[in-house]
């Protein structure tokens, strides 16, 4: 019997086997990354300094104890090179690996700036536990730190740099943090609130150059403003992994195009997590996956189980500024209701007819959060 095949070790692919072996223990199950094979949470790499957790304590599980959690064989530091849907099969250089069923958990890949300068390769980013242990390491002689991108990952990263007592300067197109998440008066709070941590804000203006200089690096902004660091952190978002699966005729639009049972274009070929579109939604966060890995797992086993998500707010993981949000669908018709408080800005997204389709909470208004929740309808009923 050919083995279930699942690309990737992240929350996605461990997840769908937990899921997976609930319901069958024996069917031969292989899984396959690019990287160490270790269980661990993506989200706590943006917070990891405040916790206390190194490179070396983040992980949950080994590769080894992983393979015997979940009755597989993993296999670590593996490339898979190209998908073959109509031999059921994938390649690993030279070698064909086949499958019965293919699951596509292989997240998305951080864009890359292109700046100008003899430095623009020392930009790191972070999107895995290896990239986590180089950032690491730059940060054992480093005291200033760049960001780039003001989004959920930078906002993140920024607070937990200066509550460790580093100084942080944050540089971002938009107007204000959190700019796709926040109206501007929850912005606006959020920056207050992290500016108290001494960051700096550099908005409407993107970096140009990065240059080495004496003793670290020279960032050039479009304003003219010129920043010095000793590292500089790429955080300005994240596209799904998808180029395997284009090239293997597999329907690609923003992400990997599923139904809503997961199934990809190709028979038996199925993708969640970061690297999947469900329904026109690429939802990048931690309870639309543990939802997706529940029903693929289900299905999987012989039991074809639609994947619904119901209304799943994201806490922002900013310890100055509380935040917890819960998006409005794009294209949703409707206005932000704002009320301001001592320490807090409620803002609901309603429609026409008074319906709460989203929400925005921070600083005192979290604590609105789940009677807010009750009444937000469903992200896939």
């Amino acid at each position: 019997m050919d083995p279930i095949v699942i690309i990737g070790s992240g929350l996605a692919g461990y997840n769908t086997a937990r899921e997976f072996r609930k319901l069958d223990k024996e069917t031969p199950l292989v899984i396959i990354t690019a990287h160490s094979g270790h269980f661990y949470s993506k989200p706590t790499l943006s917070n990891a300094l405040a916790q206390g957790k190194t490179p070396e304590t983040i992980p949950i599980s080994t590769p080894e104890q992983m393979r015997t959690q979940v009755n597989a064989e993993v296999r670590a530091r593996t490339h898979v090179t190209a998908i073959e849907p109509q031999h059921h099969r994938i390649r690993v250089g030279n070698e064909t690996v086949p499958y019965s069923k293919l699951v596509l958990a292989w997240g998305a890949d951080p864009i890359r700036l292109t700046p100008a300068g003899d430095a623009a390769d020392a930009v790191l980013s972070v999107n895995n536990l290896d990239d986590y242990a180089r950032f690491r390491a730059a940060l054992e002689s480093a005291k200033r730190v760049v960001i780039l991108g003001a989004g959920l990952i930078g906002c993140e990263f920024a607070n937990d740099l200066a509550a460790k007592g580093f100084k942080v300067n944050v540089v971002d197109l938009a107007a204000q943090p959190l700019p796709r998440l926040l109206p501007p008066a929850g912005g606006a709070l959020l920056a207050a609130k992290l500016s108290a941590l001494g960051i700096d804000w550099h908005f409407n203006t993107s970096v140009t150059r990065v240059d080495h200089g004496d003793g670290g690096l020279r960032v050039l902004l479009s304003d003219g403003t010129a920043l010095e660091a000793d590292v500089v952190l790429s955080a300005i978002g994240l596209r799904p992994h998808t180029a395997l699966a284009q090239a293997a005729g597999i329907t690609v639009n923003r992400g990997i195009a599923v139904d809503r049972q997961l199934a990809t274009s190709a028979p038996d070929v199925f993708a969640l997590g970061d690297c999947a579109e469900v329904d026109g939604l690429i939802l990048p966060f931690v309870m639309p996956i543990a939802h997706a890995a529940r029903a693929l797992g289900a299905t999987l086993a012989g039991t074809p189980t639609p994947l619904r998500y119901p209304a799943m707010p994201v806490l922002v993981k900013t310890p100055a500024c509380p935040t917890i949000v819960a998006p409005p669908l794009n294209g949703a018709a409707g206005e932000w209701q704002i009320t301001e408080t001592d320490g807090g800005v409620k803002a609901l997204y309603v429609d026409g007819d008074n319906q709460l389709l989203g929400f925005a909470l921070s600083g005192s208004a979290t604590a609105e959060r789940a009677a807010l929740v009750a009444r937000l309808p469903a992200v896939l009923p």
